[in-house]
């Protein structure tokens, strides 16, 4: 159903509908977030790195252009590849002005080898004349959106600083899927003090959102974020009163990530499975820095124990 693999793969919906395999370039827009400038808050959500998130991004220094040809560059270095998602990762990637924008999204859609045009940012960042360029991007080629979510549950979104409630998140991705935009959403897997039982209510409210992708990560602490200085303490301060940390082994992340995709939806495309931080900058889980090593157990325990995405969710 989804060739190899036995979930819903990104790499499967790419071939499927452009014919071959498309590679991502990550780029940087030059944007900050609402969440460190002082309009929702300072110092960002408690999780993200200094490069908000775009640790792997090209340079904000250069233009978009130089930023795809070098993308370009290094890939050709390892493979043949003729076409590539125009991936804007770094910080809020819709906060700035729509003029503004507009230029540095039309400068990456225009490339002839772009075929789609990938957006990160927030659901509070999407106002209407955000959603209107989008829409006319969309027209051109395809435009995806990718939220930040994390987790349904209030108490974990206050604890990451996540800055919005719920109900922003839903009309967001109402708004988006109104103007016929690929919505993709972001969750992070045990987020301190979250059950395992919370995890999967996630995926379940998921699973009934007009979301048609899903990025599935385990929680990252990183050097120079505030959750490293959160994880210290609760290792060394007696007095630490915060929610729980628990860093699950390569078994035990395996075993819940299964989990959660038996019980989603398998129209739901599946962008990632696990992740890689920064060597340099990775405190915990240290297993995560060996990214393919992951995604090849992930997929033997599947394969091993007869899984595969919607196992449940018709169950």
């Amino acid at each position: 159903m989804w060739g190899e693999k036995r979930y819903h793969s990104l790499d499967y919906a790419l071939k499927s509908q452009f014919g071959e395999k498309v590679y991502r370039i990550a780029l940087n827009g030059g944007m900050t977030c609402p969440n460190r400038d002082g309009k929702i808050g300072y110092g960002g959500c408690i999780f993200c790195s200094g490069m908000g998130s775009g640790d792997f991004a090209g340079s904000a220094c250069k233009t978009i252009t130089e930023q795809l040809a070098e993308g370009k560059a290094i890939l050709a270095r390892k493979r043949p590849v003729h076409a590539y998602i125009a991936y804007f990762q770094a910080f809020t990637s819709t906060y700035a002005p729509i003029e503004y924008l507009r230029k540095i999204f039309t400068e990456a859609i225009e490339d002839p080898d772009v075929k789609v045009l990938a957006i990160a940012t927030r659901p509070d960042c999407l106002d209407s004349d955000v959603l209107e360029l989008l829409d006319e991007l969309n027209q051109i080629k395809p435009v995806w959106v990718e939220l930040g979510l994390q987790t349904i549950h209030p108490e974990s979104a206050r604890y990451i600083r996540r800055g919005y409630p719920l109900e922003v998140f839903d009309t967001a991705v109402h708004e988006l899927k109104r103007r016929n935009l690929t919505v993709i959403v972001h969750v992070i897997l045990f987020l301190p003090g979250e059950t395992h039982e919370m995890m999967l209510e996630t995926i379940e409210y998921l699973n009934h959102s007009d979301i048609d992708g899903i990025k599935l990560q385990l929680l990252h602490i990183l050097k120079g974020t505030d959750l490293a200085v959160e994880y210290q303490k609760s290792l060394s301060d007696p007095a630490y009163t915060g929610p729980a940390f628990h860093i699950p082994d390569a078994d035990e992340y395996i075993r819940l990530l299964t989990e959660c995709v038996q019980h989603l939806r398998p129209g739901i495309v599946i962008h990632r499975l696990t992740g890689d931080g920064p060597k340099d900058l990775l405190i915990a889980p240290l297993w995560t820095g060996a990214k393919r090593t992951v995604l090849n157990q992930i997929h033997k325990y599947m394969k091993d124990h007869d899984l595969y995405q919607g196992k449940e969710y018709y169950g």
